[in-house]
């Protein structure tokens, strides 16, 4: 009964031949690990950010124009890049050749006091929160399936510390029963756009596949009453355009940049 409510609900929206309106609302939301000027970054909602690239003062800045700002951290892989990776790299089981990065062993102790230290530190900075990425990896398909509990425990223990601060979850729909608890709000990346890593192309979706994750998270939205936010991938105006037509009807917030999210998008 439940998925027949939210079909007779989003199906209309979805499937509608209502041509589209050339206005299209600013996005709500920003994702850029790059370094840009504080001052350019207004109006938003959310806005996630890598902490090395500001300073606390940048970072009260950028609070002061926009809603919510939040820090990146991976609790599943660590970058080769990071500052901590010869730490982390100690304690990881494998490799991510998409992202040049390692997967991360949560069963050990130094490596979650690793993290609970990169965690301090970064929020001290005054960040509303977190952004937690790659929480995916702990699915029963991901390269950390057996480490779920772990991160659970992690997740709990990070908000026990700081009850007050907001948590991002990137990822990991099968884990909110048991994340929900520790969380503010869910991402999802490529709802309605598709990147491929082997040929370097961005393009839409499947369009069964498109609607069959929009049921689910207008489920997990209105049984779990936590907020859903979509990132997506484009690399010109007209992709971008094609990626509001079908995100737009699902009333969530939304992101929608390139796929190295060094900068604030500007589509030609």
């Amino acid at each position: 009964m439940q998925l027949i409510k939210i079909l007779l609900y989003i199906l209309p929206s979805i499937l509608t031949n209502t041509p589209f309106q050339s206005t299209v609302k600013k996005s709500t939301v920003l994702v850029c690990y790059g370094k840009v000027k504080p001052e350019s970054i207004k109006g938003y909602t959310y806005v996630i950010l890598e902490s090395l690239n500001y300073t606390s003062k940048q970072i009260k800045t950028i609070k002061a124009q926009n809603s919510k700002v939040f820090a990146y951290i991976s609790l599943g892989e660590v970058n080769i890049n990071a500052p901590y990776f010869k730490v982390l790299k100690e304690n990881t089981i494998g490799k991510n050749e998409n992202w040049d990065s390692y997967y991360l062993n949560l069963k050990s102790n130094k490596t979650q006091e690793t993290l609970l230290s990169i965690v301090d530190k970064t929020l001290s900075k005054g960040f509303d929160g977190l952004f937690l990425d790659n929480i995916d990896n702990f699915t029963i398909y991901g390269p950390q399936k057996d480490q779920k509990k772990d991160l659970v425990n992690l997740l709990k223990k990070i908000k026990e510390i700081y009850p007050k601060k907001e948590f991002l979850q990137n990822a990991g729909l099968d884990l909110i029963p048991e994340t929900a608890s520790y969380i503010n709000a869910i991402v999802i990346e490529s709802v309605a756009s598709n990147y491929s890593f082997k040929d370097k192309s961005y393009n839409l979706r499947d369009n069964n596949e498109f609607i069959n994750q929009l049921i689910r998270l207008k489920s997990i939205n209105e049984n779990s009453k936590i907020p859903v936010i979509l990132i997506e991938y484009a690399d010109s105006k007209k992709l971008f355009n094609q990626i509001v037509e079908k995100i737009e009807p699902s009333k969530f917030e939304y992101f929608i940049g390139n796929i190295d999210l060094q900068s604030i998008p500007k589509f030609k």
